[in-house]
């Protein structure tokens, strides 16, 4: 930045010390290490995921134990799983939680009987339209128990009678969360939710966790002008649980995405927050209308991930969602098939990318007015017209400049005018910044 006039504000540094590519290998890295926990909303894989992030970035670790209320939900009991099988009459296994810890139905209670054949498949779990593939499935809130298994395994159970085993226990537990706070020069906060729950599916969400610990490791080595927040939380009683002991810090958070599914090859995809046209809005919609590949806007809806939590009308946080192809819209959803093969490091950078797009206009949106603003300042002697320290784009550069000295009234951001003139906000930025250190703009936020 230039040094011939002194700053009353400064530009924030996001750009990350390796290339997105680099983040989306890590972030890979990462999923591979964490795929073979099972998780649930409670009990030891979720807090061995924690420790798994803790030891990229600096966690704190929160436990609500089990009766607790928050909000109209209690804290469940823990669960815990140890072992489960189905066997035939002649101690044959024939399904294995060892194999998969998607076989079992989560939060399954305990069982250890012989079943006849039809018992048994009041209690299975299959996809027809998809033999080969194991579907995820839960219990959290209803006390039963169940096996999840390939059609193909389950149409080979066709003997009278089976033994059914399920080492599991329901106890008094807690429910953990982690979360990262990183300060800014403004408590003024952009909020990161993912969810940790879901046991074995690398797009929903191993994606999410992942992507989210390699933007909370860039910001951490950031000057950020703002604040950020990451909560890594099981889905909807974390979200729920964290908003019961945060209300403090709503007034703060001014903009926010829960990250999920996304980590697979489909388009962009945002799902726009509840209030309509709010900032968090504003900032990713312009980021993707910029980028060059194509993308996907949604309506908000009360029903899908953490956003609606967040968006409810009591908290009423402007909260959106940045993905990729949306939940139960592509066929290995909740399935074993969304496995390693499913996510590609190219897809999880290409996300990170956008998402540090849409920080970088968070932390330095920011207001300025013209200080030659009868006409257009003449450019050229302040070496501003055709001189553009080595931009590709010369007209594109000068353009922007005309755009924010025009639209600089100390009522317009820059986002406000990327929008309005259709061109990136990086490039508005820099624009403004050369306009400011040649004395044409004050600083007004």
């Amino acid at each position: 930045m230039s040094s011939s006039r002194t700053s009353n504000f400064q530009w924030s540094e996001l750009v990350p010390e390796q290339s997105c590519a680099t983040y989306g290998d890590a972030a890979y890295e990462l999923i591979e290490n964490l795929y073979p926990l099972c998780r649930s909303i409670t009990g030891e894989g979720v807090r061995k995921t924690l420790d798994i992030i803790s030891s990229e970035i600096e966690l704190e670790i929160t436990h609500i134990p089990t009766g607790t209320k928050v909000f109209d939900w209690t804290i469940p009991k823990e669960w815990k799983i140890r072992s489960a099988y189905i066997e035939d009459m002649s101690g044959n296994r024939l399904v294995d939680f060892k194999d998969s810890n998607l076989h079992v139905v989560s939060y399954s209670l305990p069982v250890d009987k012989v079943v006849t054949r039809d018992e048994l498949d009041k209690h299975l779990h299959s996809i027809p339209e998809h033999p080969d593939w194991i579907p995820y499935r839960t219990s959290y809130y209803n006390e039963t128990w169940g096996f999840c298994v390939t059609h193909k395994q389950r149409q080979l159970l066709t003997d009278n009678e089976y033994r059914v085993f399920i080492d599991s226990d329901l106890i008094e537990g807690h429910l953990t969360y982690g979360e990262l706070y990183i300060k800014g020069k403004s408590s003024d906060e952009f909020l990161i939710f993912t969810h940790i729950c879901h046991p074995s599916l690398c797009n929903d969400n191993l994606s999410g966790i992942a992507i989210a610990t390699q933007l909370a490791k860039v910001l951490s080595k950031s000057d950020l002008n703002h604040s950020y927040r990451f909560v890594f939380a099981p889905a909807t009683i974390g979200s729920v649980s964290w908003m019961s002991q945060n209300t403090q810090l709503f007034d703060n958070i001014k903009a926010g995405l829960v990250v999920a599914v996304a980590g697979d090859s489909g388009n962009l995809t945002y799902k726009l927050c509840r209030n309509d046209d709010s900032y968090t809005d504003k900032i990713v919609k312009n980021i993707l209308a910029t980028r060059e590949d194509d993308y996907n806007i949604i309506e908000f809806s009360p029903y899908g991930y953490d956003e609606r939590q967040f968006s409810s009308p009591g908290p009423n946080l402007p909260i959106g969602s940045l993905m990729r192809t949306p939940n139960g819209c592509y066929p290995e959803y909740h399935t074993s098939a969304d496995n390693l093969n499913f996510v590609k490091p190219e897809y999880l950078a290409d996300t990170i990318s956008a998402y540090l797009d849409a920080i970088n206009v968070f932390d330095n949106d920011t207001k300025f007015n013209n200080l030659e603003p009868f006409g257009e300042p003449q450019l050229g002697k302040r070496g501003l017209y055709r001189k553009t320290g080595g931009l590709q784009d010369i007209e594109k550069s000068i353009l922007a400049k005309l755009w924010v000295l025009n639209l600089s009234d100390t009522y317009n951001s820059l986002l406000d005018i990327s929008i309005r003139a259709n061109m990136d906000f990086r490039l508005i930025q820099a624009a403004a910044e050369e306009l400011y250190f040649a004395g044409l703009l004050e600083n007004t936020t």
